[in-house]
């Protein structure tokens, strides 16, 4: 892989960067020593038909870096990669499922896949990937095709896929994912706790005490029972669900689901311009013991706007309103703990006020603020921290000792 960063490239561990893999005769084994995975190790396994899968190449290559972080802010959800290299007429992993939309795209060489219809309707969308299957747990395959250098195959969350290399060419593809623990089941996972603790204190219904007697006619010893008492606890119960439905805090779980994304993401890749019009390119440098150039100042009429979309998210915090932002993220996955500034409760409509206009350029004089100090307080602020970006490139302010 090209473009690579300089401080991983000579760290790779087996188990955590890099995985060795085999499938022979239905029986799928990982071959993972402790430690580095140096050249010599690496390419013996290989020459002796193992399957070798980089995770996380983004962390290595800034290629792959940009091309997933373009993804996550199209697709709204976190976009992850594994690279995978396999020898002619091998297969380095069993038939399976997995939890993700799949989009593979082949490198160099070719690979013969198969791909079958989920078994049944429980498989459908599943919340987890399988363990691994035999053939003859799967029927006939609804597509089977050989990928070559260029091709791209989409397979979605659940349908089973098996890939094998042909004896005449090795395999080099990478295998990008997304909607990972994406679905309403993972947003209800997250509003219902937080709907049962609002009723608890809100509704003195949800906080009474259940029947003496309920343990004599519940439960599975008594499903056949004819109990008159079981259809009225069971119509209670459905009353209370029912009534659950009406403290569901739905904002503050999409919140919630927003601000786990952002603690996934890859950090954008900033194009030429993007740096020149923000923090990251403004001019800052050491002379005869002087700081040159470190000062940039925005002015009531200077134009800004978000770096990007999705990158900043502000959220409720009890009595506190705080900024998640995903701009300070590692490229290796939750490396970083969450990045978030607290906001002042005067300057929440500012904030908000310059989410809405994304992609549109906005004076900063228009940001609705008590004054001009404030104004310019919110929107350096958030230039600082990288997340503001100017329509016009700044130039730093001369020095005193310049302007003498």
């Amino acid at each position: 892989m090209r473009h690579v960063v300089n401080n991983h490239k000579d760290n790779v561990q087996f188990g955590v960067n890099l995985d060795v893999t085999s499938y022979t005769e239905g029986v799928r084994e990982t071959h993972n020593p402790p430690g580095r995975a140096l050249p010599l190790v690496v390419w013996d396994y290989y020459k002796n038909g193992c399957s070798l899968r980089l995770l996380n190449p983004q962390s290595f290559s800034s290629t792959v870096w940009n091309v997933l972080s373009t993804l996550q802010e199209l697709f709204g959800c976190m976009v992850g990669a594994n690279t995978y290299l396999t020898p002619p007429s091998t297969q380095g992993f069993a038939p399976h499922y997995d939890d993700i939309e799949a989009f593979v795209v082949q490198l160099e060489g070719k690979k013969h896949w198969r791909v079958y219809n989920p078994r049944n309707s429980s498989e459908m969308l599943p919340q987890f990937s399988s363990g691994n299957f035999t053939d003859g747990d799967l029927g006939e395959p609804i597509l089977e095709t050989i990928l070559e250098a260029g091709d791209l195959l989409y397979f979605p969350r659940g349908f089973i896929h098996q890939g094998d290399c042909l004896p005449d060419a090795h395999s080099l593809h990478i295998t990008v994912s997304s909607f990972q623990r994406n679905s309403w089941l993972d947003l209800l996972d997250k509003l219902l706790p937080a709907a049962l603790q609002i009723a608890a204190e809100e509704d003195v219904e949800f906080r009474k005490g259940l029947p003496l007697d309920y343990l004599d006619y519940m439960g599975v010893q008594n499903v056949e029972s004819s109990d008159p008492r079981r259809k009225n606890f069971i119509e209670k119960t459905q009353v209370l669900m029912r009534k659950l439905a009406e403290y569901a805090p739905v904002d503050a779980a999409v919140d919630q689901k927003a601000k786990a994304f952002l603690h996934d993401c890859l950090p954008p890749v900033l194009t030429p311009a993007e740096k020149g019009h923000s923090v990251h390119g403004a001019p800052a440098r050491w002379e005869n013991g002087e700081v040159k150039d470190g000062i940039i100042q925005l002015e009531k009429d200077t134009s800004v706007r978000f770096l990007r979309g999705g990158i900043a998210r502000l959220c409720s915090e009890g009595e506190a309103c705080v900024l998640y932002y995903s701009t300070d993220n590692s490229r290796v996955y939750h490396q970083e703990a969450p990045k978030s500034i607290e906001v002042n409760a005067e300057h929440v409509e500012a904030i908000e006020y310059l989410l809405h206009c994304y992609p549109q350029c906005v004076t900063v004089e228009s940001i609705p603020c008590e004054d001009l100090d404030d104004k310019l307080a919110v929107a350096s602020m958030l230039f600082e921290k990288g997340l503001l970006i100017t329509k016009e490139q700044l130039t730093p302010l001369a020095s005193s000792e310049e302007n003498e």
